[in-house]
């Protein structure tokens, strides 16, 4: 297991992402002042993103359906734990954005490679007091799939 976010599984079997990349973002507000610099005031912590690009080969390892799950994840709109294979725990994340590519196709149309980028924002203010509740909901998303 690469990572889970929710239920759904990162890993070669389902979806493998070849780079996990990070932005956090910090508020600093600007007052205008006469004759020197602005004053800047620290406002608390910005978004918080993921971005998950990778390559799935479903002849080879992964399948479709994986990026039909996250974005049936994403269409109801909750949050959802993201916990690494290590152990690490992100907190809750929303699917922000699903974006893919196909190329290289079958006869049938079907797609050889499928480029896709997954967009993850933070939305639970560090309390990972919340993430009992997104995970009492993730697997009534997955009873819904089956």
């Amino acid at each position: 297991m690469m990572m889970a976010l929710g239920m759904f599984v990162f890993s070669l079997e389902t979806l493998a992402y070849q780079e996990f990349q990070r932005q956090t973002e910090w508020r600093h507000g600007s007052t205008s002042r006469i004759g020197t610099n602005p004053a800047r005031q620290y406002m608390g912590r910005g978004d918080d993103s993921i971005t998950l690009p990778g390559v799935l080969l479903p002849a080879l390892a992964g399948t479709q359906l994986s990026l039909d799950t996250l974005r049936y994840m994403a269409d109801t709109g909750k949050a959802w734990p993201l916990v690494e294979g290590t152990g690490k725990v992100y907190g809750t994340w929303i699917i922000e954005s699903l974006s893919e590519t196909r190329t290289l196709f079958f006869r049938d149309g079907q797609a050889r490679r499928i480029e896709f980028t997954l967009l993850l924002k933070r939305i639970d203010d560090g309390r990972v007091d919340l993430l009992g509740s997104a995970i009492s909901g993730a697997g009534n998303i997955l009873r819904g799939l089956l």
